[in-house]
């Protein structure tokens, strides 16, 4: 709880186009919305308003799911509109600038501390406090979006990374697959026992060494599930050439030698990290949460372990909050409560196999019928969302010095990590 703590008094941002945004913002339109927040009430207006929300594609299922029962539920009604992810930024960022920003509009969590301080998004500190179970809601992404002790947002859908592995192979590779790999080393045993099955275009675990999203996404969690940080407090210097950085790398390393790797995580850049698992044809790897409904065989799922051991987990995901720009916050708080609500969380997440932003949910008649799904929202207590000025050239940029750190640990002779981690050092405090 501690990092996610420090992290509701400090105003940080990700993206390089946060100046950018600052100016757009000071040109939007100043009028006060025709239904305020303090028309709102405890539950919101639900009066047969129509209103606009905007989220990026790879949230594309659950938002459709959410704003499908919404309104089948509802006087009101959510037009959604999903937007590539690539196009996104850039999208938001030009009608911030018009005045143009949708009713609700949902951001990488990540890049909402930015936004937050750009003032595109309504306070709503005032109905979060309001809530009977606010301290039971996903404590990293209410943080993310707190600025001055005021709230922003609200979880839209959490994206965790987990540890899974297919249980037909691990059977086959004569693992138990009831059990998880206990720590970052088993982790690679289990990898190397599967790849000795020799099965055609079958390999023991994959990953994107040519992505520095799901590098963060996915290794990360393994310095956490060790008690160790990734960055200092104030998000200017990075701290993954420690020992226990240096023997997840080394670990990755021996993967990559011996031939248990997917070989084309070499050059993978995110498009289809996931892809060979899904297919079959990877014994384990660190996935995103939200793929569990559709992965298609039976699969264990455990947090992420650590050199030691441990678990822990990336929460990512996106916020949701009322936009600067909407005149109908009432009737768009009505959604967040809704949203926020049991039959929400449970009646269309949980029964999707999605997972829940509220802690006293996590037990839930469908996460009876499928344990799986209590772990990861029990595993999401012990997660981190790291958060940093310049994180966007850091870690998520092509070329960045995460990504030289990580290729030249793992595909080159690991010589070069304390030089490698100064370089992230000297964007992150740019």
């Amino acid at each position: 709880m501690t990092r996610m703590n420090r992290r509701t008094t400090r105003a940080l941002g990700v993206l390089a186009a946060g100046a950018l945004l600052v100016g757009l913002a000071a040109c939007a339109s100043a009028e006060e919305p025709a239904s305020s927040l303090t028309d709102a009430g405890a539950e919101g207006v639900d009066d047969g308003s129509t209103l606009t929300l905007w989220t990026r594609a790879p949230l594309e299922k659950q938002a459709k799911l959410l704003v499908g029962a919404y309104n089948d539920s509802h006087e009101n009604q959510v037009e959604l509109t999903v937007v590539p992810n690539d196009d996104y930024v850039a999208k938001v960022g030009a009608a911030a600038g018009s005045g143009g920003l949708p009713d609700l509009f949902a951001a990488d969590i990540v890049y909402v501390p930015n936004w937050v301080e750009q003032g595109l998004f309504q306070d709503i500190s005032s109905q979060i406090d309001g809530l009977d179970f606010k301290d039971e809601i996903n404590a990293g992404h209410l943080s993310a979006g707190t600025l001055d002790g005021k709230a922003h947002v609200l979880p839209f859908v959490l994206d965790l990374s987990m540890m899974f592995w297919n249980k037909e192979l691990f059977v086959e590779a004569g693992l138990d697959p009831e059990v998880a790999p206990a720590n970052l080393q088993e982790f690679a045993d289990a990898a190397k026992a599967i790849q000795a099955l020799d099965k055609p275009d079958t390999y023991g675990t994959a990953t994107g060494l040519n992505c520095g999203g799901c590098l963060v996404f996915t290794w990360f969690p393994s310095m956490w599930a060790d008690g160790e940080e990734v960055l200092s407090d104030d998000g200017t210097e990075s701290m993954l050439a420690s020992d226990p950085a240096k023997e997840m790398y080394s670990i990755w390393k021996d993967l990559w030698d011996s031939g248990a790797v997917l070989p084309s995580s070499q050059d993978e850049a995110g498009p289809t990290w996931t892809a060979g698992f899904t297919e079959g044809k990877v014994g384990l790897m660190f996935y995103p949460a939200t793929l569990l409904s559709s992965t298609p065989f039976d699969a264990g799922v455990a947090g992420i372990p650590g050199p030691e051991g441990g678990a822990s987990t990336f929460v990512g995901g996106d916020g949701l909050g009322i936009s600067k720009d909407s005149k109908k916050a009432a009737q768009a708080w009505n959604f967040l409560n809704w949203m926020m609500s049991e039959d929400a969380q449970v009646g269309v997440l949980a029964k999707n196999n999605d997972v829940v932003s509220r802690a006293d949910l996590a037990n839930n008649e469908f996460s009876e019928k499928d344990p799986r799904l209590v772990t990861i929202n029990e595993v999401a207590g012990a997660g981190d969302t790291p958060v940093a000025i310049n994180f966007q050239q850091a870690f998520n940029a092509p070329n960045s010095p995460w990504l030289t750190l990580v290729r030249n640990a793992v595909l080159g002779d690991g010589a070069s990590v304390d030089a490698d981690n100064d370089e992230i050092t000297a964007v992150l405090s740019q």
